[in-house]
């Protein structure tokens, strides 16, 4: 996917970039290619895959959350690494604020080298863990809109991980590949105990046969118990399940 073809899809999707975002995500591009060279960000370098499988990939958010185009939301990306998908998100949507937690300071660094390049404002960067963000004596627990993550953990972890993070009425968006249906249905439990329900699953293919992609956006319809997340390590090691 050229730059070109990346800015007309999108725009018979509604969503028009101008010629200064075309230049942010031109840059962005540059700059993640060059960081990748000295620490391992991404393993898709190529242009026309960047723009596909991470910027278009990315941008697909907002057919799960439409009012991210126009409203002032707050987002965090859990577990961004190159910063995907908040960095596409905030070059699309200027007017989000948008906080990034992930849990590699080098991963960090780079992304607060390229918030200053990019000219960015309203956007944190936060190291550290999701266990630590969520938890109840954190300014960051039920702070946010909208609560994304993309290829961090399998759902019945990441809902742990991701919707203590979520304000009551906001929602969790898990962007997740071919494997979303076993996923949900394994997370079910989980989600539950956590606060929220599964609002829709909005399904699509990306272009150039690029793959299946499955946007499971979870509503968050209850405080989450104090008790969650677990302290750091334990939802990956023991993943919350119905016990028999």
């Amino acid at each position: 996917m050229t730059p070109q073809v990346f800015q007309e899809t999108l725009a018979q999707q509604g969503l028009t970039l101008t010629a200064a975002q075309m230049a942010q995500f031109h840059q962005y591009f540059e700059l993640l290619v060059a960081a990748n060279e000295k620490m391992n960000l991404t393993a898709i370098t190529a242009e026309g895959d960047v723009y596909l499988k991470h910027f278009y990939d990315s941008l697909t958010l907002i057919q799960a959350v439409p009012a991210l185009a126009t409203a002032p939301l707050a987002m965090m990306d859990v577990g961004s690494g190159a910063g995907l998908p908040g960095i596409p998100v905030k070059i699309a949507f200027p007017q989000i604020s948008l906080t990034i937690l992930d849990s590699l300071q080098k991963r960090i660094n780079f992304l607060n080298d390229a918030v200053g390049q990019l000219d960015l404002t309203g956007v944190a960067l936060i190291h550290g863990r999701a266990e630590d963000a969520g938890n109840k004596r954190s300014p960051q627990r039920e702070a946010f809109d909208v609560v994304t993550a993309r290829a961090v953990a399998p759902l019945n972890v990441l809902a742990e991980l991701t919707l203590p993070l979520v304000k009551v009425g906001g929602v969790f968006v898990a962007m997740k590949g071919s494997s979303a249906p076993a996923e949900e249905a394994a997370a079910e439990y989980a989600v539950a105990q956590l606060g929220a329900k599964l609002e829709q699953d909005v399904a699509l293919t990306l272009p150039e046969e690029a793959g299946e992609r499955h946007l499971l956006v979870y509503r968050k319809t209850r405080h989450t118990p104090k008790r969650y997340p677990r302290k750091a390590g334990t939802p990956h090691a023991e993943p919350l399940v119905q016990s028999h």
